[in-house]
């Protein structure tokens, strides 16, 4: 299996009075969305137990994994990493200053398992390529060495907890003994 990406030529502005210039644009083809039902069917299928018994499992995980992540703890998805929530917050001088009004943003940090990444960095990529009018020029097939980005900057991580701090703003809390 390879996964399909398509360049489309764009024009690219960069302000209302510029000209702009035609580039290749890449982004990944998504096939279509799963439903959570063909999902199930599928995973009852693999793993023989009904589909009921699965729907019950998967409906039980999801609440599971919804409660302890958002007391903080950083939640492992068997086969595919862990997840977390974190936040980015604007920075103070003054611990006066701290309050609930500092952060900007809530999200969700998904930390994939080392074999997850590892699937993807060996997983071919073919990139389809169409002109302005939408006509396909080119067909290209990698042969890249298949880097995955990690976030985090950890590539030791083989899917551990990896719970912790993440303020989001680029840095690392380090005068915080009690990992809050």
């Amino acid at each position: 299996m390879a996964l399909k990406v398509k360049a489309r030529e764009k024009l690219i502005k960069f302000s209302k009075t510029d000209e702009g210039v035609w580039r290749y644009v890449m982004q990944p083809e998504l096939y279509s969305a799963l439903t959570q039902e063909k999902v199930i069917r599928e995973a009852a299928l693999r793993s023989g137990v009904s589909e009921g018994v699965m729907h019950a499992c998967w409906d039980a995980a999801g609440e599971v994994i919804k409660a302890w992540a958002t007391e903080g703890h950083s939640v492992a998805l068997p086969g595919l990493g862990t997840m977390r929530f974190g936040l980015s917050a604007k920075t103070v001088a003054d611990v006066n200053d701290v309050k609930t009004s500092l952060i900007k943003t809530r999200r969700i940090i998904f930390t994939p398992a080392m074999e997850l990444k590892n699937e993807l960095a060996s997983t071919s990529v073919v990139i389809t390529c169409y002109d302005r009018n939408g006509n396909e020029v080119k067909r290209v097939t990698s042969a890249d060495p298949g880097e995955v980005e990690d976030p985090e900057g950890d590539n030791t991580n083989q899917g551990e907890n990896t719970g912790g701090n993440n303020g989001g703003g680029g840095g690392t809390l380090v005068d915080d003994p009690d990992g809050d």
